[in-house]
């Protein structure tokens, strides 16, 4: 592992600080730095004893629990571990009988604009009649369910339903591959796949059950007994006939009446697949009490929920911010939530504006890649830009998926907040399951750039190789001290590489290890999130192994001899692939070059997904490596960013190769 260094730079807009305005602080959940302190205070007194009043006060348990945090088998930490409970009664049962039960639970606007809103009561009878309808597809508690699902409120009752009967979904995001869908059905065992005939995205038809189908064919599947699937479109699919069957034919006859199944509190809740430093995706697997206690708990302080909000997180159900603050976080809270199925520049790039004034949103959540391309979209075009649409309503902004850089943070802040609404910079994870790390909209002075102070109980720092703390100031390894509810609990089937990538034993094995570095400012003792400290790159928010890129590439075995992916800055996605490659064959150049690198990305869009396409690729005779023959990466790091090579080059056994690598196409 290695360790950045860092201090905090003058791009914090000279240190710019946006402390919250009095009628914020007045009305705030967490009222100013003082009431944000007491909490903090309870966590250090008796750090059991906060966590057991929060899981007590913030879920609908049906058998209480008696044991807070059993640390006996660490780091695999259990929480509330002799209760039970149901997810998706705490998100729906609960607000029966009260004023939540007729209010808006989601608004949800598809590609096309049009409209359409469901209540919580009317939520929940749809929720338990598919979940009836999994129970009489053979599905039970335990089981897993692979869910493949375009961004509409059926994704969202699909994971409600499986909650509800105690099987565990496993949600796989709507633009992945076949290969990535039949490795995932794999690993996860699932016994179910829940899917469309199409999505809509930008206008356009995109298939969903043909990949599915192409995934399952591509065999070691045989868990697989049930595929259903949603009609979103009139276009017709494929159907295996005593395999598949659609939504309508399931939903047949079931009654609108499911009572949950009561679950233990450790109960695996869902399995999310995300990239890590080798090629195979880590299914991150999450508890049912925990989870669900972060999710419902981070929706109010963070984003300082009220009960007349309309709230819109931008993101897909396929990504943990969607499972996080779409499906389960807006419910368990009783908020109304805006879901949108399409693409911010569909039919133009004002697409995200228009409908802040069209359904009141006055909590917004999107990610710095989408404010980088709007930001690019309004230069450009006056029509789209935010001022054209009335921004009144809102009243916070946040931001999640990768660090924001200060520029676009200030453009977000004047621009669609009217220099008003104050931004919570989110870091988290998906194995943190929710906000670790966040300014407080009624607490915390904002610095552009920063993700401020840990949320109260998480006892975040910044340390060495050796889990020893580093001063402010100075760049580190970021890591959490102590367990929290909401944390990854393992990863699925694969214990032991849950141990050694998130609680390495140099640290002492009861660390966990974030994998991004930081560092802390030395006035305020401000987080700021430097980048990750392994081989993966956080591209548009979403995590991508460069070792999974890689093995893609190298797996078009017909033209690819090797290949090496490292990241480099971007202006919209934050970072991008960059791919060297080695081919069986003499080096291409000029229009053949093109020609290849086309036919290269598009193979990676078919292995993974389009989200993983390289935007550059160079080609090399070879790739440069020591005598011993590594790769020297950071060489390559350096020909990315368009760096002249200072580094020493004596150990390379071919450094002749670093002019080719340097040649943009």
């Amino acid at each position: 592992m290695s360790s950045p260094s860092s201090t905090i730079e003058s791009v914090l807009v000279e240190n710019r600080v946006f402390p919250p305005a009095d009628a914020v602080v007045k009305a705030a959940r967490i009222s100013g730095m003082p009431a944000y302190q007491a909490l903090c205070d309870e966590a250090d007194r008796d750090f059991e004893g906060y966590w057991a009043r929060l899981a007590r006060e913030n879920l609908v348990w049906t058998k209480a629990f008696t044991q807070t945090l059993d640390e006996s088998n660490a780091p695999f930490y259990q929480w509330f571990a002799d209760g039970q409970l149901n997810a998706s009664a705490n998100c729906l049962d609960r607000h029966m009988g009260t004023p939540v039960e007729n209010k808006t639970a989601i608004i949800f606007e598809a590609d096309d604009g049009s409209s359409s809103r469901i209540s919580y009561r009317e939520l929940l009878a749809r929720v338990s009649q598919f979940a009836n309808a999994l129970k009489a597809s053979g599905i039970q508690k335990g089981d897993r369910v692979l869910i493949y699902m375009p961004m509409t409120v059926e994704g969202v009752i699909a994971m409600q339903a499986c909650a509800r009967i105690g099987a565990t979904h496993s949600v796989v995001f709507g633009g992945f591959s076949a290969k990535a869908l039949n490795e995932r059905i794999i690993d996860a065992g699932a016994v179910a796949v829940i899917t469309a005939n199409y999505q809509m995205r930008g206008g356009k038809e995109l298939p969903l059950k043909a990949i599915v189908d192409e995934g399952l064919a591509m065999g070691h599947c045989e868990s697989v007994r049930t595929v259903l699937v949603y009609q979103r479109t009139p276009t017709a699919c494929a159907m295996v006939a005593g395999r598949d069957r659609t939504f309508t034919e399931a939903l047949a006859g079931q009654s609108s009446d499911c009572p949950a199944v009561s679950v233990g509190a450790e109960h695996p809740l869902f399995i999310l697949y995300t990239s890590g430093s080798t090629g195979k995706p880590k299914g991150v697997q999450h508890s049912t009490a925990g989870y669900l206690l972060w999710a419902r708990l981070t929706m109010e302080w963070t984003f300082d929920l009220r009960p007349e909000d309309v709230f819109w997180c931008t993101a897909d159900i396929g990504w943990i911010t969607g499972h996080t603050y779409v499906a389960y976080g807006p419910l368990a809270a009783g908020a109304t939530q805006v879901i949108f199925e399409g693409v911010p520049t569909y039919p133009d790039a004002g697409r995200f504006w228009q409908m802040i004034e069209r359904h009141k949103v006055s909590i917004f959540y999107t990610a710095p890649t989408a404010i980088r391309s709007l930001i690019k979209a309004s230069e450009g075009d006056a029509k789209v830009h935010p001022a054209r649409s009335d921004l009144s309503s809102l009243r916070i902004l946040g931001s999640v998926g990768e660090p924001i850089n200060p520029e676009a943070w200030m453009w977000y802040y004047r621009n669609v907040g009217g220099e008003r609404c104050p931004i919570v910079d989110t870091f988290w994870q998906t194995e943190t399951g929710g906000h670790v790390i966040t300014p407080l909209p009624g607490a915390t002075p904002l610095v552009p750039g920063s993700c401020t102070l840990p949320l109260p109980g998480i006892m975040a720092a910044i340390v060495d190789e050796t889990g020893k703390d580093i001063p402010n100031g100075a760049g580190g390894m970021l890591v959490i001290k102590r367990p929290w509810p909401s944390m990854i609990r393992t990863i699925w089937n694969d214990p032991e590489r849950f141990k050694k990538s998130y609680f390495p034993e140099e640290m002492g094995g009861t660390i966990y290890l974030a994998g991004d570095g930081a560092v802390r400012s030395a006035d305020r003792a401000y987080f700021r999130i430097t980048g990750r400290i392994d081989d993966v790159l956080n591209v548009s928010g979403h995590r991508l192994g460069t070792m999974e890129i890689e093995s893609a590439l190298v797996s078009k075995t017909d033209l690819v001899a090797e290949a090496a992916v490292v990241g480099r800055p971007d202006d919209v996605t934050g970072e991008a692939v960059c791919a060297f490659v080695v081919l069986k064959r003499s080096r291409p150049v000029g229009e053949e070059a093109k020609q290849i690198a086309n036919e290269l990305r598009n193979w990676v869009a078919k292995e993974i997904g389009p989200i993983a396409k390289p935007k550059d690729i160079r080609f090399g005779d070879n790739l440069p490596k020591t005598r011993s023959g590594k790769i020297m990466r950071r060489l390559l790091r350096s020909l990315a960013k368009g760096e002249a090579i200072t580094q020493d080059t004596s150990t390379l056994e071919n450094p002749a190769i670093l002019e080719q690598l340097a040649e943009k196409l």
